[in-house]
Protein backbone atom coordinates (compact mmCIF):
# COMPACT_ATOMS: atom_id res chain seq x y z
CA UNK A 1 0.00 0.00 0.00
CA UNK A 2 1.49 3.42 -1.35
CA UNK A 3 2.36 6.08 1.42
CA UNK A 4 -0.47 8.82 0.97
CA UNK A 5 1.29 11.82 1.18
CA UNK A 6 -1.73 14.76 2.46
CA UNK A 7 -0.75 18.75 2.39
CA UNK A 8 -1.42 20.14 5.49
CA UNK A 9 -1.68 24.07 6.26
CA UNK A 10 1.76 24.64 4.28
CA UNK A 11 2.42 21.87 2.29
CA UNK A 12 3.81 18.05 3.10
CA UNK A 13 6.01 17.36 6.12
CA UNK A 14 7.27 14.13 7.04
CA UNK A 15 9.88 11.68 9.20
CA UNK A 16 12.80 11.23 7.61
CA UNK A 17 13.63 7.72 6.17
CA UNK A 18 10.45 6.47 7.32
CA UNK A 19 7.26 8.51 5.48
CA UNK A 20 10.07 11.06 4.14
CA UNK A 21 11.96 8.96 1.40
CA UNK A 22 13.21 9.99 -1.60
CA UNK A 23 10.71 7.69 -3.49
CA UNK A 24 8.01 9.56 -1.82
CA UNK A 25 9.29 13.35 -2.28
CA UNK A 26 9.44 12.10 -6.15
CA UNK A 27 6.13 11.38 -6.14
CA UNK A 28 5.16 14.70 -4.95
CA UNK A 29 7.09 16.30 -7.32
CA UNK A 30 5.51 14.67 -10.05
CA UNK A 31 2.36 15.57 -8.79
CA UNK A 32 3.28 19.16 -8.72
CA UNK A 33 4.32 18.95 -11.88
CA UNK A 34 1.16 17.30 -13.41
CA UNK A 35 -0.63 20.03 -11.61
CA UNK A 36 1.34 22.84 -13.62
CA UNK A 37 1.18 21.02 -16.48
CA UNK A 38 -2.81 21.17 -15.81
CA UNK A 39 -2.41 25.08 -15.19
CA UNK A 40 -0.93 26.05 -18.09
CA UNK A 41 3.07 26.31 -17.47
CA UNK A 42 4.21 23.77 -20.08
CA UNK A 43 8.02 24.88 -20.77
CA UNK A 44 7.93 27.23 -18.02
CA UNK A 45 10.82 27.41 -15.30
CA UNK A 46 10.07 26.64 -11.30
CA UNK A 47 12.59 27.52 -8.86
CA UNK A 48 13.80 24.69 -6.38
CA UNK A 49 15.26 25.47 -3.34
CA UNK A 50 15.97 23.97 0.27
CA UNK A 51 16.95 24.40 3.98
CA UNK A 52 20.10 22.70 5.76
CA UNK A 53 18.20 19.58 7.47
CA UNK A 54 19.87 16.32 7.05
CA UNK A 55 19.83 15.36 3.06
CA UNK A 56 18.19 18.81 2.29
CA UNK A 57 20.16 19.81 -1.07
CA UNK A 58 19.68 15.92 -2.11
CA UNK A 59 15.62 16.03 -1.85
CA UNK A 60 15.92 19.28 -3.93
CA UNK A 61 18.49 17.75 -6.85
CA UNK A 62 15.65 14.82 -6.76
CA UNK A 63 12.62 17.25 -7.14
CA UNK A 64 14.71 19.04 -9.82
CA UNK A 65 15.32 15.68 -11.66
CA UNK A 66 11.53 15.55 -11.87
CA UNK A 67 9.93 18.82 -12.84
CA UNK A 68 12.99 18.79 -15.65
CA UNK A 69 11.68 14.99 -17.18
CA UNK A 70 8.05 16.91 -17.34
CA UNK A 71 9.50 19.63 -19.90
CA UNK A 72 10.20 22.35 -17.02
CA UNK A 73 13.43 24.56 -16.80
CA UNK A 74 14.48 24.26 -13.15
CA UNK A 75 16.67 27.34 -11.30
CA UNK A 76 18.26 25.44 -8.40
CA UNK A 77 19.21 27.44 -5.22
CA UNK A 78 23.14 26.98 -5.21
CA UNK A 79 23.03 27.05 -1.33
CA UNK A 80 20.42 26.60 1.44
CA UNK A 81 17.88 29.62 0.43
CA UNK A 82 15.34 30.97 3.21
CA UNK A 83 12.14 30.32 2.04
CA UNK A 84 11.41 34.17 1.53
CA UNK A 85 14.27 34.32 -0.54
CA UNK A 86 12.91 31.50 -2.72
CA UNK A 87 9.84 33.15 -2.74
CA UNK A 88 11.29 36.75 -4.26
CA UNK A 89 13.61 34.51 -6.81
CA UNK A 90 10.19 33.70 -8.55
CA UNK A 91 8.65 36.71 -9.14
CA UNK A 92 12.52 37.74 -10.05
CA UNK A 93 13.08 34.83 -12.86
CA UNK A 94 9.46 35.41 -13.86
CA UNK A 95 9.13 31.53 -12.84
CA UNK A 96 6.15 29.86 -12.65
CA UNK A 97 6.34 28.65 -9.25
CA UNK A 98 8.36 27.25 -6.59
CA UNK A 99 9.32 23.76 -4.75
CA UNK A 100 10.96 24.39 -1.02
CA UNK A 101 12.40 21.46 0.44
CA UNK A 102 11.75 22.47 4.19
CA UNK A 103 10.00 21.38 7.51
CA UNK A 104 10.34 24.93 8.61
CA UNK A 105 10.47 24.85 12.51
CA UNK A 106 9.70 20.96 13.07
CA UNK A 107 12.03 18.62 14.79
CA UNK A 108 15.29 17.66 13.62
CA UNK A 109 13.43 14.21 12.58
CA UNK A 110 11.28 15.77 9.57
CA UNK A 111 11.72 17.32 6.38
CA UNK A 112 9.43 18.73 4.08
CA UNK A 113 8.20 20.07 0.34
CA UNK A 114 6.22 23.18 0.24
CA UNK A 115 4.78 24.15 -3.24
CA UNK A 116 4.33 27.78 -4.32
CA UNK A 117 3.00 29.87 -7.64
CA UNK A 118 3.91 31.91 -9.65
CA UNK A 119 3.11 34.71 -7.19
CA UNK A 120 6.16 33.24 -4.82
CA UNK A 121 2.69 32.75 -2.46
CA UNK A 122 0.86 30.02 -1.25
CA UNK A 123 -0.73 27.70 -3.26
CA UNK A 124 -4.78 27.85 -2.67
CA UNK A 125 -6.65 25.03 -0.21
CA UNK A 126 -8.56 23.76 -3.99
CA UNK A 127 -4.60 23.54 -6.03
CA UNK A 128 -3.25 21.74 -2.87
CA UNK A 129 -6.01 19.27 -3.31
CA UNK A 130 -5.77 18.77 -6.66
CA UNK A 131 -1.81 18.14 -6.62
CA UNK A 132 -2.88 15.44 -4.32
CA UNK A 133 -4.99 13.67 -6.53
CA UNK A 134 -2.34 13.94 -9.21
CA UNK A 135 0.39 12.01 -7.09
CA UNK A 136 1.00 8.98 -8.66
CA UNK A 137 0.36 6.20 -6.32
CA UNK A 138 4.04 3.92 -7.51
CA UNK A 139 7.02 5.81 -7.52
CA UNK A 140 7.28 3.66 -11.15
CA UNK A 141 5.17 6.64 -12.49
CA UNK A 142 7.46 8.99 -12.34
CA UNK A 143 9.38 11.02 -14.62
CA UNK A 144 13.08 11.48 -13.97
CA UNK A 145 15.95 12.57 -15.81
CA UNK A 146 19.90 12.08 -14.63
CA UNK A 147 20.42 15.32 -12.69
CA UNK A 148 23.79 15.86 -14.29
CA UNK A 149 22.37 15.27 -17.54
CA UNK A 150 19.82 17.72 -17.12
CA UNK A 151 22.39 20.33 -15.39
CA UNK A 152 24.64 20.03 -18.83
CA UNK A 153 21.71 20.36 -20.99
CA UNK A 154 21.00 23.69 -19.36
CA UNK A 155 17.17 22.23 -18.15
CA UNK A 156 18.76 22.52 -14.79
CA UNK A 157 20.26 25.89 -13.86
CA UNK A 158 22.00 26.72 -10.19
CA UNK A 159 22.15 30.01 -9.16
CA UNK A 160 22.52 32.43 -6.52
CA UNK A 161 18.63 33.91 -4.79
CA UNK A 162 20.59 35.87 -2.58
CA UNK A 163 21.46 38.90 -4.53
CA UNK A 164 18.56 39.82 -6.03
CA UNK A 165 16.75 39.16 -2.56
CA UNK A 166 18.70 41.95 -1.03
CA UNK A 167 18.92 43.92 -3.64
CA UNK A 168 14.58 44.16 -3.33
CA UNK A 169 15.14 45.03 0.53
CA UNK A 170 17.07 47.87 0.07
CA UNK A 171 14.86 49.29 -2.53
CA UNK A 172 11.91 48.57 0.63
CA UNK A 173 13.47 50.17 3.34
CA UNK A 174 16.39 52.47 3.61
CA UNK A 175 18.89 51.05 5.94
CA UNK A 176 21.26 53.54 6.23
CA UNK A 177 20.10 54.93 9.46
CA UNK A 178 19.77 51.64 11.09
CA UNK A 179 23.32 51.26 10.09
CA UNK A 180 24.56 54.05 11.66
CA UNK A 181 22.43 54.22 14.85
CA UNK A 182 25.32 52.63 16.70
CA UNK A 183 22.10 49.18 18.14
CA UNK A 184 23.60 45.74 19.45
CA UNK A 185 21.16 43.70 17.67
CA UNK A 186 21.75 39.97 18.60
CA UNK A 187 20.43 37.57 16.02
CA UNK A 188 19.16 34.08 16.56
CA UNK A 189 19.36 32.22 13.64
CA UNK A 190 18.30 28.53 14.76
CA UNK A 191 21.25 26.75 13.31
CA UNK A 192 18.53 28.06 9.88
CA UNK A 193 19.00 29.26 6.71
CA UNK A 194 18.56 33.44 7.82
CA UNK A 195 22.02 33.11 9.11
CA UNK A 196 24.46 35.52 7.76
CA UNK A 197 21.20 37.80 6.17
CA UNK A 198 21.39 40.60 8.56
CA UNK A 199 24.70 40.78 8.80
CA UNK A 200 25.19 41.47 5.08
CA UNK A 201 22.15 44.02 5.18
CA UNK A 202 23.77 46.23 8.24
CA UNK A 203 27.45 46.26 7.74
CA UNK A 204 29.16 49.48 7.08
CA UNK A 205 28.38 51.74 9.99
CA UNK A 206 28.14 51.79 13.69
CA UNK A 207 25.05 49.01 14.32
CA UNK A 208 26.79 45.74 15.25
CA UNK A 209 25.14 42.55 14.91
CA UNK A 210 25.92 39.30 16.70
CA UNK A 211 24.62 36.26 15.62
CA UNK A 212 24.12 32.62 17.11
CA UNK A 213 23.51 29.66 15.97
CA UNK A 214 24.59 30.25 12.86
CA UNK A 215 25.70 27.17 11.52
CA UNK A 216 24.79 24.05 10.03
CA UNK A 217 23.40 21.53 12.73
CA UNK A 218 20.42 19.60 11.03
CA UNK A 219 20.15 18.09 15.30
CA UNK A 220 19.61 22.15 16.37
CA UNK A 221 21.08 21.48 19.53
CA UNK A 222 20.49 24.39 22.74
CA UNK A 223 16.46 23.72 21.57
CA UNK A 224 13.34 21.07 20.99
CA UNK A 225 13.15 22.55 17.55
CA UNK A 226 13.96 25.84 15.54
CA UNK A 227 10.52 27.48 16.06
CA UNK A 228 10.93 31.12 17.70
CA UNK A 229 8.71 30.53 20.81
CA UNK A 230 10.02 29.63 24.32
CA UNK A 231 11.77 27.21 25.32
CA UNK A 232 13.59 27.08 22.34
CA UNK A 233 14.78 31.00 22.56
CA UNK A 234 15.73 30.88 26.24
CA UNK A 235 19.44 30.74 24.83
CA UNK A 236 18.84 33.48 23.00
CA UNK A 237 17.55 35.85 25.35
CA UNK A 238 20.15 34.73 27.73
CA UNK A 239 22.56 35.87 25.23
CA UNK A 240 20.56 39.30 24.66
CA UNK A 241 21.19 40.22 28.28
CA UNK A 242 25.03 38.52 28.49
CA UNK A 243 25.74 40.95 24.92
CA UNK A 244 23.85 44.35 26.50
CA UNK A 245 22.09 43.79 23.27
CA UNK A 246 19.49 46.21 22.07
CA UNK A 247 17.30 44.09 20.72
CA UNK A 248 16.97 40.22 19.74
CA UNK A 249 15.75 39.05 16.18
CA UNK A 250 15.06 35.03 15.97
CA UNK A 251 14.49 33.19 13.11
CA UNK A 252 12.87 30.31 12.46
CA UNK A 253 14.44 27.59 10.40
CA UNK A 254 13.77 28.94 6.90
CA UNK A 255 13.90 32.44 7.93
CA UNK A 256 10.25 32.80 7.24
CA UNK A 257 9.25 33.73 10.38
CA UNK A 258 10.34 36.16 13.14
CA UNK A 259 10.28 36.41 16.85
CA UNK A 260 11.61 39.07 18.83
CA UNK A 261 13.13 39.85 22.15
CA UNK A 262 12.91 43.23 24.20
CA UNK A 263 16.08 44.53 25.05
CA UNK A 264 15.25 43.12 28.60
CA UNK A 265 15.85 39.63 27.04
CA UNK A 266 12.48 39.22 27.89
CA UNK A 267 10.29 37.29 25.20
CA UNK A 268 7.41 39.76 23.15
CA UNK A 269 5.01 37.05 22.04
CA UNK A 270 3.79 37.01 18.26
CA UNK A 271 0.46 38.72 18.45
CA UNK A 272 2.06 41.45 20.16
CA UNK A 273 4.86 41.49 17.54
CA UNK A 274 1.98 41.60 14.70
CA UNK A 275 0.31 44.50 16.37
CA UNK A 276 3.68 46.24 16.20
CA UNK A 277 4.10 45.77 12.74
CA UNK A 278 1.02 46.54 11.87
CA UNK A 279 1.15 49.66 14.25
CA UNK A 280 4.76 50.92 12.38
CA UNK A 281 3.08 50.61 9.33
CA UNK A 282 0.39 52.67 10.04
CA UNK A 283 1.01 55.09 12.05
CA UNK A 284 5.28 56.06 11.41
CA UNK A 285 5.39 55.06 7.76
CA UNK A 286 1.60 56.89 7.01
CA UNK A 287 0.60 53.52 4.69
CA UNK A 288 -3.15 52.61 4.61
CA UNK A 289 -4.17 48.99 3.28
CA UNK A 290 -6.33 45.92 3.90
CA UNK A 291 -5.05 43.71 7.41
CA UNK A 292 -5.44 40.23 6.86
CA UNK A 293 -5.00 38.19 9.65
CA UNK A 294 -6.12 34.46 10.51
CA UNK A 295 -8.42 33.68 13.57
CA UNK A 296 -6.07 32.55 15.77
CA UNK A 297 -4.02 35.52 15.73
CA UNK A 298 -4.97 39.02 17.70
CA UNK A 299 -7.64 40.94 18.09
CA UNK A 300 -5.33 44.31 18.68
CA UNK A 301 -5.20 44.11 14.40
CA UNK A 302 -9.07 44.88 14.78
CA UNK A 303 -9.10 47.54 17.06
CA UNK A 304 -6.31 49.41 14.70
CA UNK A 305 -8.40 48.94 11.61
CA UNK A 306 -11.12 50.85 13.47
CA UNK A 307 -8.57 53.34 14.45
CA UNK A 308 -6.87 53.99 10.98
CA UNK A 309 -9.89 53.14 9.04
CA UNK A 310 -8.75 50.03 7.10
CA UNK A 311 -10.56 47.10 6.40
CA UNK A 312 -9.11 43.71 8.42
CA UNK A 313 -10.02 40.05 7.10
CA UNK A 314 -10.00 37.09 9.38
CA UNK A 315 -9.16 34.33 7.38
CA UNK A 316 -8.66 30.21 8.17
CA UNK A 317 -5.14 29.25 9.86
CA UNK A 318 -2.45 28.73 7.65
CA UNK A 319 -0.90 30.79 4.79
CA UNK A 320 -2.57 28.76 2.13
CA UNK A 321 -5.83 30.91 3.45
CA UNK A 322 -3.70 34.32 3.64
CA UNK A 323 -1.36 34.70 0.86
CA UNK A 324 -4.59 34.26 -1.55
CA UNK A 325 -6.26 37.39 0.57
CA UNK A 326 -3.55 39.66 0.56
CA UNK A 327 -3.20 39.29 -3.19
CA UNK A 328 -6.82 40.17 -3.82
CA UNK A 329 -6.99 42.99 -1.62
CA UNK A 330 -3.46 43.95 -1.93
CA UNK A 331 -3.02 43.67 1.89
CA UNK A 332 -0.46 46.19 3.79
CA UNK A 333 0.14 43.45 5.99
CA UNK A 334 -0.80 39.65 6.57
CA UNK A 335 0.15 37.24 9.13
CA UNK A 336 -1.01 34.54 11.59
CA UNK A 337 -0.39 33.15 14.70
CA UNK A 338 3.06 31.41 14.46
CA UNK A 339 4.89 34.63 13.77
CA UNK A 340 4.60 34.84 10.06
CA UNK A 341 4.30 38.23 8.74
CA UNK A 342 4.22 39.39 4.89
CA UNK A 343 4.30 42.75 3.69
CA UNK A 344 2.86 45.24 0.35
CA UNK A 345 5.54 45.63 -2.07
CA UNK A 346 7.47 42.42 -0.95
CA UNK A 347 5.69 38.73 -2.23
CA UNK A 348 2.61 37.22 -0.38
CA UNK A 349 5.11 34.87 1.44
CA UNK A 350 5.96 35.67 5.27
CA UNK A 351 9.47 36.72 5.70
CA UNK A 352 11.23 37.18 8.81
CA UNK A 353 14.14 38.89 7.56
CA UNK A 354 11.93 41.83 6.20
CA UNK A 355 9.71 42.06 9.71
CA UNK A 356 13.36 42.26 11.62
CA UNK A 357 14.00 44.92 9.65
CA UNK A 358 10.98 46.68 10.21
CA UNK A 359 11.62 46.06 14.01
CA UNK A 360 14.41 48.16 13.50
CA UNK A 361 13.25 50.29 11.55
CA UNK A 362 10.97 51.26 13.64
CA UNK A 363 13.09 51.60 16.92
CA UNK A 364 15.32 53.75 14.65
CA UNK A 365 12.59 55.96 13.61
CA UNK A 366 11.04 56.64 17.01
CA UNK A 367 14.02 56.41 19.26
CA UNK A 368 12.34 53.94 21.53
CA UNK A 369 13.30 50.47 22.63
CA UNK A 370 11.18 47.55 22.26
CA UNK A 371 9.45 48.24 25.81
CA UNK A 372 9.36 51.50 25.05
CA UNK A 373 7.20 50.52 21.58
CA UNK A 374 4.80 47.94 23.39
CA UNK A 375 3.84 51.14 25.28
CA UNK A 376 2.98 53.19 22.69
CA UNK A 377 1.11 50.37 20.89
CA UNK A 378 -0.60 49.73 24.42
CA UNK A 379 -1.42 53.51 24.95
CA UNK A 380 -2.79 54.18 21.44
CA UNK A 381 -5.48 50.96 21.86
CA UNK A 382 -6.60 51.85 25.20
CA UNK A 383 -5.49 48.44 26.78
CA UNK A 384 -3.01 45.66 26.84
CA UNK A 385 -3.36 42.67 25.34
CA UNK A 386 -2.07 39.08 26.86
CA UNK A 387 -2.17 35.51 25.23
CA UNK A 388 -1.26 32.03 25.62
CA UNK A 389 -2.01 28.69 24.26
CA UNK A 390 -2.20 24.75 25.26
CA UNK A 391 -1.53 21.91 22.86
CA UNK A 392 -2.81 18.31 24.08
CA UNK A 393 -3.31 15.32 22.39
CA UNK A 394 -6.60 14.12 22.25
CA UNK A 395 -7.93 10.39 22.04
CA UNK A 396 -11.50 9.14 20.68
CA UNK A 397 -13.39 10.44 17.33
CA UNK A 398 -12.39 14.14 16.10
CA UNK A 399 -16.52 14.45 14.75
CA UNK A 400 -17.41 13.56 18.47
CA UNK A 401 -15.71 15.86 19.53
CA UNK A 402 -16.56 18.87 17.38
CA UNK A 403 -20.00 17.83 18.05
CA UNK A 404 -19.64 18.31 21.51
CA UNK A 405 -17.84 21.03 21.05
CA UNK A 406 -20.79 23.10 19.08
CA UNK A 407 -23.22 21.44 21.35
CA UNK A 408 -21.62 22.78 24.71
CA UNK A 409 -22.89 26.27 24.25
CA UNK A 410 -21.03 27.71 27.18
CA UNK A 411 -21.99 31.36 28.18
CA UNK A 412 -18.78 32.38 30.19
CA UNK A 413 -15.15 31.07 29.26
CA UNK A 414 -13.10 32.53 32.11
CA UNK A 415 -15.62 34.63 33.75
CA UNK A 416 -16.56 36.77 30.50
CA UNK A 417 -19.22 36.28 28.92
CA UNK A 418 -19.65 35.11 25.47
CA UNK A 419 -20.94 36.88 22.59
CA UNK A 420 -20.47 35.08 19.50
CA UNK A 421 -19.28 31.72 18.30
CA UNK A 422 -16.93 31.69 14.70
CA UNK A 423 -16.51 28.10 12.82
CA UNK A 424 -14.52 29.52 9.51
CA UNK A 425 -11.78 27.11 11.28
CA UNK A 426 -12.20 25.51 14.48
CA UNK A 427 -14.69 27.05 17.20
CA UNK A 428 -13.62 30.55 17.91
CA UNK A 429 -15.77 31.66 21.21
CA UNK A 430 -15.98 35.71 20.92
CA UNK A 431 -15.98 37.04 24.35
CA UNK A 432 -17.11 40.10 26.03
CA UNK A 433 -13.55 42.42 26.81
CA UNK A 434 -12.69 41.82 22.96
CA UNK A 435 -10.85 38.78 23.41
CA UNK A 436 -11.61 34.97 22.12
CA UNK A 437 -10.66 31.65 22.77
CA UNK A 438 -10.30 29.10 19.71
CA UNK A 439 -10.25 25.54 19.41
CA UNK A 440 -8.37 23.79 16.96
CA UNK A 441 -7.48 20.42 15.77
CA UNK A 442 -4.64 19.33 13.78
CA UNK A 443 -4.85 18.55 10.79
CA UNK A 444 -1.65 15.77 10.97
CA UNK A 445 -1.51 14.37 14.18
CA UNK A 446 -4.10 13.68 16.73
CA UNK A 447 -3.40 17.17 18.39
CA UNK A 448 -5.92 19.72 19.94
CA UNK A 449 -4.99 23.33 20.26
CA UNK A 450 -6.67 25.96 22.59
CA UNK A 451 -5.34 29.42 22.30
CA UNK A 452 -7.12 32.90 23.96
CA UNK A 453 -6.30 36.54 23.98
CA UNK A 454 -7.73 38.48 26.28
CA UNK A 455 -6.87 41.90 28.04
CA UNK A 456 -7.42 40.72 31.77
CA UNK A 457 -3.92 39.23 32.41
CA UNK A 458 -5.05 36.99 35.37
CA UNK A 459 -8.13 35.46 33.61
CA UNK A 460 -5.55 33.71 30.79
CA UNK A 461 -5.11 30.76 32.22
CA UNK A 462 -9.04 30.26 33.79
CA UNK A 463 -10.09 31.21 29.84
CA UNK A 464 -7.75 28.43 28.74
CA UNK A 465 -8.65 25.38 31.33
CA UNK A 466 -12.59 26.70 30.47
CA UNK A 467 -11.57 26.01 26.57
CA UNK A 468 -10.04 22.52 27.92
CA UNK A 469 -13.46 21.75 29.57
CA UNK A 470 -15.65 22.75 26.39
CA UNK A 471 -13.09 20.52 24.18
CA UNK A 472 -14.00 17.62 27.00
CA UNK A 473 -10.23 16.65 27.77
CA UNK A 474 -11.14 17.87 31.39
Amino acid sequence: MPHKITFGTDGWRGVIAEDYTFDNVRRAAQGYAAYMLEQGNAGQWIVVGHDKRFASEHFAAAVAEVLAANGFGVYLTQEATPTPVIAYAVVNKKAAGAVNITASHNPPTDNGFKVRNSTGGAIDPAGLKRIEALIPDDAADVRRVPFENALADGKIVKFDASLAYLEHVRRLIDLKPIQDAGLTVLVDAMWGNGAGYFTRLLAGGKTKVIEIHDTRHPLFPEMKRPEPIRPNIDVGLRATREHDADVLLILDGDADRCGIGDENGEFINQLRVYALLAYYLLEVRGERGDIVKTLSTTTMLNKLGQLYGVPVHETGVGFKYVAPKMTETNALIGGEESGGYAFRGNVPERDGILAGLYMLDFMVRTGKKPTELLQMLFAKLGSEYYYDRIDTPFKGNRADREAAILAAKPETIGGLKVTELVTIDGFQFKLEDGGWLLIRFSGTEPIMRVYCETTHKDKVQAILQDGLKVAGIK
